[in-house]
């Protein structure tokens, strides 16, 4: 390989990226917070992605039913 041939990689970890594409409403948040997002670590989005989905299947059970009061 000559000096001026480029590598390509797999790209850099986009935390925001990656919690957006989960279904995180990153963009909602102000700056300072996006910040915080920003700065996690792979295995930290993992988790709040697991913690979001068994959230959003445990919700699909409760709004599916409904409820009556007199």
């Amino acid at each position: 390989m000559n000096s001026h041939d480029v590598q390509t990689g797999p790209a850099p970890f986009d935390p925001l990226t990656a919690l957006r594409e989960a279904g995180h409403p990153v963009d909602l948040l102000n700056e300072r917070q996006r910040q915080v997002f920003a700065e996690l670590s792979r295995p930290e989005v993992e988790l709040l992605n697991s913690i979001k989905t068994r959230l959003d299947e445990a919700a699909g059970e409760v709004e599916g039913q409904e409820l009556k009061l007199v």
